[in-house]
């Protein structure tokens, strides 16, 4: 390869990356490219926190109470709570409940006793 033909593309490469640069100098700073010492781009002004008006405030809290509204609107009923009215609570019989006492204490003294046995 020649000489001449080397120096031809290095120059186009150089131009390339000229106008790579130029690019990134054109963004004002934001890019991840370090600026010069003490240079500080003109049109770039630091951010301040937003604020939001009282009535921007209220209108997007009427909103959303709205939307919950309306979804509270269409979701099913919870658990539990049905249209249909429930059956009453059904209650035992004093002799029910005798029997069944009985019949706890006797499982309760089996388990006593082999416990002793073991």
């Amino acid at each position: 390869m020649d000489t001449s033909s080397i120096l031809k593309d290095l120059r186009t490469e150089r131009d390339r990356i000229d106008r790579a640069i130029a690019a990134l100098e054109g963004l004002g700073g934001t890019g991840m490219v370090a600026a010069t010492p003490g240079a500080q781009p003109a049109s770039v002004k630091p951010r301040g926190r937003r604020r939001m008006s009282a009535a921007g405030r209220k209108k997007i809290a009427e909103a959303q109470r709205k939307r919950w509204a309306a979804q509270k609107k269409d979701a099913p009923a919870p658990m539990g709570t049905s249209a249909k009215k429930s059956a009453p609570a059904r209650h035992m019989s004093p002799a029910t409940k005798k029997r069944l006492s009985q019949l706890a204490k006797a499982r309760w003294a089996a388990r006593k006793k082999a416990a002793k046995a073991a």
